[in-house]
């Protein structure tokens, strides 16, 4: 349902960029490059990914190498929840400072990806703007960090005494589990678990110049990790993350003189 729901979402955008992008004043050639065909061999843009597992920000920089190839180097940090997550509140009913939690979550985990990939040109951009198509792939290097879930827990021989621990599904249950402890709580107990991702899709470029970048990009990733990375407490570890993405990007192309 999920996956539904996000193709929808990515079809209504692209409707609405690709009337933006043919609504622009066609006769504006000051600094079109699109109609005098100049290729400008260096880019840099940085945006948003949702996934359907989380969110991030993403920065990458390019080389066109001709009208149908671009390389690109690129750089991602993104979160990673699981689809069996439950946030619940027990206390927070009778008390305001008692934060919701997820029960039976064991870590906060997050991607940092670095990697090279291509775009290769499928749909190119008539000479007054719209939309131009590429189909790209990425690869490299994933790092998996899981800082551990700390939460505030009632003592059960003293009622008053509530302290933060780290969640430990053998002794933390709704009962006693008062809130939410502050993210920095553990943090030096945070691991981190190295690995590979790859990722495929399609690259909607909608920009009304060559020099500005405004692109939409859909696809499915991975992240690999040989050790299995630990999220939820009655779940398996994951050895891997499999994903579909959705970025939106924005940036410029220019010339080195």
């Amino acid at each position: 349902m999920r996956f539904f729901k996000f193709i929808a979402f990515f079809l209504i955008l692209i409707s609405v960029l690709q009337l933006h992008a043919q609504a622009g004043d066609p006769t504006d050639d000051s600094i079109d490059t699109v109609l005098n065909r100049v290729i400008l061999h260096h880019e840099k843009s940085g945006g948003v990914v949702l996934h359907t597992g989380g969110m991030g920000f993403l920065f990458r920089k390019g080389f066109n190498q001709n009208w149908f190839r671009k390389n690109l180097w690129e750089v991602e940090f993104s979160g990673m929840n699981s689809d069996k997550q439950v946030r619940v509140n027990f206390y927070g009913t009778y008390f305001s400072n008692a934060n919701s939690y997820i029960y039976g979550k064991l870590n906060k985990v997050y991607h940092l990806r670095a990697g090279f990939g291509q775009q290769r040109l499928l749909n190119s951009k008539p000479y007054w703007g719209g939309v131009e198509v590429r189909f790209a792939w990425y690869g490299g290097f994933s790092l998996a960090i899981a800082k551990p879930v700390y939460l505030y827990i009632i003592d059960q021989n003293d009622f008053n005494t509530i302290e933060s621990e780290r969640y430990d599904p053998e002794k933390h249950f709704i009962d006693n589990i008062y809130g939410r402890a502050p993210f920095l709580d553990g943090l030096e107990k945070t691991r981190f678990y190295p690995g590979g991702y790859a990722k495929a899709g399609l690259n909607f470029e909608f920009g009304e110049y060559n020099t500005k970048i405004k692109a939409l990009e859909i696809g499915v990733m991975t992240d690999v990790s040989p050790v299995p990375v630990p999220i939820m407490a009655f779940n398996d570890p994951h050895y891997y993350f499999l994903n579909f993405y959705l970025n939106f990007t924005l940036g410029k192309r220019y010339n080195k003189f």
